[in-house]
């Protein structure tokens, strides 16, 4: 186990949320580094414990067009203020990790500049990529060279030269030393020569114990990357991918698919592929942007926390901010944020409510970290699946759909869970528990005994039903009206409460324990149950499902399964 393996990770563009210009001027350092000492203690109290900041690095724009890797760009400061970002975030119990651009260096940097002027005597000709002094380029430089994505402001570096390798082998020890990072984000790591990548992984073992190298991965086998010669980790965009449009087009299909392969990939094993999670970037429109419906938010965040992998929030989508990608320009997607501006996010907005309690529960429940994965129901609208460690288990239940749902979940040998966002508490009914989700909403439910509550339990359970009302949606512990609006996800005003589930659903995604032991699936009451109360209860609830559509033989057998007194009790107030 390493610190990155429990790690909840905040992404930090620099340039963009300092306010610092797009063009470097060269000129005396400002410190706008500095500014971002109040945000360490914003990124703590919503739940994350490690930061990926970056690219630092002199640089002509926005960054990955490197002039010089030892020097902290001069439109955020100088090389103490990172040092002592760095040591202000150990302080706060906070890792760090930057941006490595190894890939390609800016047109300004020493060994390009010296090429300009000696040419064909320069000794840095064989540091570039098919350098051809017989062409010429739109700089008029002489000489032609292979660049990235197009740009020739970005020179290819040449990761065969030995000399090349041994430079930023220096860099990565440089920046250790100097700064007493703990990881580094490899840029491009699709387009880097896996000898190279090697190399950078012997110098990540010998500079610190658990340093950390993850890379960016757009497509591919992740494999080839994550594995004990090359990188700890890779962005996992198979799954940024599946979270959003498997929401926006109601599909849980998509997402669950896209996990099994991943968890297949890793072996099927909870120590296989640590991938990082992250639901948008500097470099793709902000999640509340790409969702059509701006509810979803709460359930994507249930899974980003949830999934096996290392989540991520990129900063201030925390916030519930818009970013849309434009023609020619990420600057949208990177903008100058004041967190005076956002002072009261912490008591008075959803999305950073939501984002704070998940990163809680994160850190309290180590499941969620280690845990194995096993999927449990999947519907286009409905997905459960549990994260179980060392005989411990996690369900976490998830409802894109626009009503409510009931699920009907194997629970194990547990008698009781506890929902970690909404407090409420279920009991389970032949191995089985039914949980009401909330329209666009998500739950992580933990055995009650686990949860530390019982030590408070100083009540009956018909007191605390009436105090655990709260829907996964708000994630306050204490009960809120609804007419509270500033404690829910924005614009869910929008959704239409009369919403029917589709007729066409299953509400049971395998067969009950029941079933599998050849008993009748619709066995219902309780005899030591006085005047038939368990199947009134019962009838109650299959009335009120009347009212939303039809009841399927399975919704049926599944109310009729459920003989606790209290979790039908807490069943019909769902329904309100």
């Amino acid at each position: 186990m390493a610190w990155y393996d429990e790690a909840i990770f905040y992404h930090i563009y620099p340039l963009g949320l300092c306010g610092a210009p797009k063009e470097n001027q060269y000129g005396e350092p400002v410190h706008r580094l500095n500014s971002l000492a109040p945000w360490i203690d914003h990124i703590k109290e919503i739940g994350c414990n490690a930061i990926y900041i970056g690219p630092l690095f002199e640089s002509v724009g926005h960054g990955y067009e490197t002039t010089d890797y030892k020097k902290l760009d001069s439109r955020l400061g100088d090389n103490a203020d990172l040092t002592n970002f760095v040591a202000n975030c150990h302080e706060k119990g906070i890792r760090v990790i930057l941006d490595g651009v190894f890939n390609h260096t800016g047109r300004d940097f020493f060994a390009f500049q010296d090429i300009k002027k000696n040419r064909e005597h320069s000794a840095y000709k064989d540091w570039y990529c098919q350098v051809n002094f017989g062409g010429n380029n739109e700089y008029n430089d002489g000489f032609s060279y292979e660049n990235w994505g197009g740009y020739n402001l970005l020179a290819k570096l040449n990761q065969h030269n030995p000399a090349v390798r041994d430079y930023i082998c220096d860099v990565i020890r440089f920046w250790v030393k100097e700064f007493d990072i703990d990881g580094i984000r490899l840029d491009a790591a699709d387009v880097l020569d896996f000898e190279y990548m090697k190399a950078l992984r012997h110098v990540a073992n010998e500079v610190k114990p658990d340093f950390w190298l993850m890379g960016e991965v757009i497509h591919g086998d992740y494999t080839r990357w994550v594995n004990e010669g090359t990188l700890h980790s890779v962005t996992n965009y198979h799954l940024h991918k599946a979270l959003y449009s498997g929401h926006n087009d109601h599909n849980y299909f998509e997402i669950a698919h896209t996990v099994k392969r991943l968890y297949e990939m890793g072996g099927n094993r909870p120590d296989g592929l640590k991938l990082y999670n992250f639901v948008d970037n500097h470099d793709v429109e902000r999640i509340y942007t790409k969702l059509t419906n701006k509810a979803h938010f709460t359930p994507v965040h249930v899974l980003l926390y949830t999934l096996p992998g290392v989540p991520s929030i990129y900063y201030g989508s925390e916030f519930g901010i818009e970013g849309k990608k434009e023609q020619y320009s990420d600057d949208s997607l990177r903008p100058a944020l004041s967190l005076d501006d956002y002072k009261e996010a912490h008591e008075k907005n959803a999305c950073t409510k939501l984002i704070a309690k998940l990163g809680e529960v994160r850190q309290r429940i180590p499941a969620l970290s280690y845990g194995d994965y096993k999927e449990l129901l999947l519907m286009n609208r409905q997905y459960a699946f549990s994260r179980t460690m060392d005989g411990h288990t996690a369900i976490i239940t998830v409802n894109n759909d626009d009503s409510d749902y009931v699920m009907t979940v194997p629970a194990g040998d547990v008698s009781e869970y506890i929902g970690s966002l909404s407090r409420q508490r279920v009991t389970s009914a032949n191995g089985s528990i039914a949980v009401n989700v909330p329209a666009n909403s998500g739950e992580i439910w933990i055995p009650y005994m686990d949860s530390g509550d019982q030590s408070e339990d100083t009540s009956s359970k018909e007191d605390k039903s009436s105090q655990e009302e709260t829907p996964a949606e708000n994630i306050n512990a204490e009960p809120v009206s609804t007419s509270e609006t500033d404690n829910r996800i924005p614009d869910t005003s929008q959704l239409n409460e009369d919403a029917v589930p589709k007729p066409d659903t299953n509400p049971c995604g395998s067969e009950t324990s029941a079933a599998k032991s050849g008993t009748d699936t619709c066995s219902v009451t309780d005899p030591s149950y006085e005047n038939g109360k368990i199947a009134g209860l019962q009838e109650a609830i299959l009335a009120i499902m009347a009212k939303n559509g039809p009841i399927t033989e399975q919704m049926r057998c599944d109310v009729q399964n459920q003989t606790d007194h209290d979790s039908l009790i807490n069943w019909i107030k769902s329904f309100h």
